[in-house]
């Protein structure tokens, strides 16, 4: 049985193991900050944002899409690509208000890199709290959205990260159970009006939904589950990035009921995770915990017998909070 002074001692060690962040440039941004535990690195944003830039292994490829765009001014909205936040549900006048301008940003003992946005247009300020595990590829990203207006808005913290094209995204199917154990659904599918269910990119299967990336096909689709299993999966070129997330049984989520979605356009996908709809009053804040993980030499197949047994193992590692 661990003593007080015990844990404080480990939390001391702890903290004094975790290495300072190394200034960078990512994105075409000068001022990024790298977290690095010698198996992954983490790359922040603070000239825009809050954003993350890179997720790979040390000295890998970026798991991560690219896409900045110079051609854009500040004031708008730029897609920058990596991982960002935004608010659910989707509206023009709230969703993609620009996040061009520089945060705040501090790393606590832990090593945790804290992003701080101002307050937008729409008195939402936006935070990410970033932390490597000292061992392995596993990060914690936080992200917290604060009320700073004069009255209450609804709204979900929606942490969307934009992967490098050429692979498949993974939703898993909520578990089979026999007519006669289950008679009510087991999950809400959410789908758009530009989706179309014949598009070869979609597979429905009876254990995963897949949804590739086609270069060549410009065409939007989209599909939005609730999603109990709590996790989503991307692999391309035999590496998996998994991120986990909590399922609220029912909580009030955006888009009739959905906490995972999958989007993609051409070659840009996107894995994105929902918290439930809250009424946040002036000052009160949401907050939203996604668990990253990355996987080398990973072989999926294309029958879900077969990536089961790859995922396996994988999804053993990558535990939830």
């Amino acid at each position: 049985m661990k003593t007080r002074a015990g844990v404080l001692l480990l939390a001391l060690a702890t903290a004094a193991e975790a290495a300072p962040a190394r200034k960078v440039a990512c994105l075409g941004l000068p001022n990024c900050y790298q977290l690095s535990n010698g198996v992954v690195e983490v790359v922040a944003t603070t000239d825009v944002g809050p954003r993350i830039a890179a997720y790979r292994f040390a000295g890998g490829e970026n798991i991560l899409s690219e896409l900045a765009d110079p051609s854009r001014a500040n004031t708008e909205f730029r897609i920058w690509g990596g991982h960002r936040l935004w608010l659910a549900p989707e509206a023009k006048d709230r969703t993609t208000l620009p996040d061009n301008v520089p945060l705040e940003h501090r790393q606590d003992a832990d090593g945790t890199l804290r992003l701080i946005a101002p307050a937008d247009a729409g008195g939402i300020q936006k935070e990410m709290a970033v932390r490597l595990d000292p061992e392995g590829t596993g990060v914690t990203v936080e992200h917290r959205v604060t009320n700073r207006g004069l009255w209450a808005m609804e709204l979900a913290p929606w942490s969307i990260t934009i992967l490098r094209g050429g692979g498949t995204g993974l939703i898993p199917q909520e578990p089979y159970r026999r007519h006669e154990e289950s008679l009510l659904p087991a999950r809400s599918m959410a789908l758009w009006s530009y989706t179309d269910l014949a598009d070869a990119r979609l597979t429905l299967g009876s254990k995963y939904m897949r949804v590739r990336t086609d270069a060549a096909n410009r065409e939007p689709l989209k599909i939005g589950v609730a999603n109990k299993q709590g996790w989503m999966a991307y692999h391309v070129d035999r590496t998996l990035f998994v991120k986990r997330f909590r399922h609220e049984d029912g909580a009030p989520y955006p888009d009739l009921g959905s906490n995972a979605e999958i989007y993609t356009q051409g070659s840009f996908i996107e894995l994105e995770s929902l918290a439930p709809l809250q009424k946040l009053e002036p000052g009160a804040s949401a907050t939203h915990v996604e668990r990253w993980f990355l996987f080398k030499d990973v072989t999926l197949g294309t029958r879900d017998a077969e990536t089961e047994a790859a995922l396996a193992a994988p999804l053993a590692t990558a535990k939830p909070q």
